[in-house]
């Protein structure tokens, strides 16, 4: 139906099928997971960085008086900021390296090459990857768990401060809103004979119209998103290594390997 015989053609043609089989050999599956990857780390670990240095500078101006108090909670802080940046790092390194797996082990390539080559390393390489893979899973699994918790305490400090001014606007006394509080150490964050170590009544509400407030709410939130964005990242290396490594082994029970 064209005429193929016109040289432009041709080469237009070539060009074309050249294109589609450089497409063709792209894992998107594993290009899709480090892209949400690098997204969920990168908000993981910002947001966390600076949501715990603003956590730290509420529980010391407003739920403890005592330095000795939070000296836990700081140190705390101050290793979990280290670990942060060892994670970073650490998924940025991996990422890369389950992509570079992907590109190796597509099917795709066979269709790109003519032939699919794999090696015994390679189908062991591929089997580490899952095994790997699926550990960072599961323990990212717990880490989103984790990173929920301080999301649960703003929330509920935040619901407590707007219902400490419901009832301001409805009873005439401020003195009847003091037995409405929000107990730091019964999260955790300060130890049982922490003083104050809780913020009451319309102190409380004061609290939550800070700046810091809102910006630390705001970067855990950032902060849980990124952590379940990162899950979901792990989880399709998953489905996507177990995929590539069932391709080798089928192919390599065909005979198709050096």
């Amino acid at each position: 139906m064209f005429p193929v015989r016109q040289p432009w053609l041709c080469k237009a043609l070539g060009c074309y099928d050249c294109c589609i089989r450089c497409l063709g050999a792209v894992p998107y599956p594993s290009l899709v997971a480090t892209l949400l990857c690098f997204t969920g780390m990168a908000l993981f670990c910002g947001c966390g960085h600076e949501a715990l240095a603003n956590t730290e500078v509420l529980v010391e101006t407003y739920f403890s008086r005592n330095i000795q108090d939070y000296v836990i909670l700081a140190s705390f802080i101050k290793y979990f900021q280290y670990v942060i940046y060892g994670l970073a790092s650490f998924f940025f390194l991996y990422c890369i390296l389950l992509l570079a797996e992907g590109f190796y082990t597509t099917s795709a390539i066979k269709q790109t090459f003519g032939e699919f080559r794999s090696t015994r390393c390679g189908r062991c390489l591929s089997l580490t990857f899952i095994i790997v893979t699926y550990i960072l899973a599961v323990i990212w699994l717990a880490v989103f768990a984790f990173t929920a918790i301080p999301v649960f305490f703003f929330f509920n400090m935040a619901q407590t401060c707007h219902t400490i001014n419901i009832l301001a606007e409805t009873t005439p006394s401020i003195n009847q809103h003091g037995w409405i509080c929000m107990d730091a150490r019964q999260y955790g964050l300060l130890p049982w004979n922490a003083m104050p170590g809780k913020a009451c009544g319309m102190t409380l509400a004061s609290i939550c119209k800070t700046k810091e407030f809102f910006v630390t709410y705001d970067l855990y939130i950032a902060a849980f998103a990124g952590a379940g964005i990162a899950l979901l990242a792990l989880f399709l290396y998953v489905v996507a290594t177990t995929y590539n490594y069932a391709v080798l082994r089928f192919l390599g029970r065909k005979g198709l390997r050096c």
